[in-house]
C-alpha cells in the first residue's frame, strides 16, 4: 500500500511540475544598481568592501551611526568573515562609512 502511495504522489508532483509557469526575473540596469557615496576613503572601501558585497549592504545600515558603529562592523567583517582588509585601510574605510553614512 505504501509503494502505491509514494507512486502516487510522484505521479501528482510531476503533473504540478509540468503545468507551473516559468519564472522570469528582471535584472537591474547598470544605474539602478548601489553604489557607494563619493569622498575620501571610497577607493578603498570600494577595493576591499567590494570584494565581497555590493554597495546595498552598506545603504540599508541605519543612518547616522558614526565612528564606532563602522568601527565594530569593519572589526566584524574582518574577525567574523576573514576579510583580509589591513588596519591601516580599515582605519581608512571606517572613516570613510562614518562620514558619508
Amino acid at each position: 500500500m505504501k509503494t502505491l502511495q509514494v507512486v502516487v504522489f510522484a505521479g501528482l508532483a510531476l503533473c504540478g511540475a509540468a503545468n507551473a509557469e516559468p519564472v522570469n526575473y528582471e535584472i537591474p540596469y547598470e544605474n539602478e544598481t548601489a553604489i557607494l557615496r563619493p569622498g575620501d576613503g571610497l577607493e578603498v572601501a570600494e577595493a576591499n568592501c567590494g570584494t565581497c558585497h555590493s554597495a546595498d549592504y552598506i545603504n540599508y545600515q541605519p543612518p547616522g551611526k558614526g565612528a564606532k558603529f563602522w568601527e565594530a562592523e569593519v572589526h566584524k567583517m574582518v574577525v567574523v568573515y576573514g576579510a583580509p582588509i589591513t588596519e591601516s585601510d580599515a582605519a581608512a574605510i571606517t572613516a570613510y562609512l562614518a562620514a558619508q553614512y
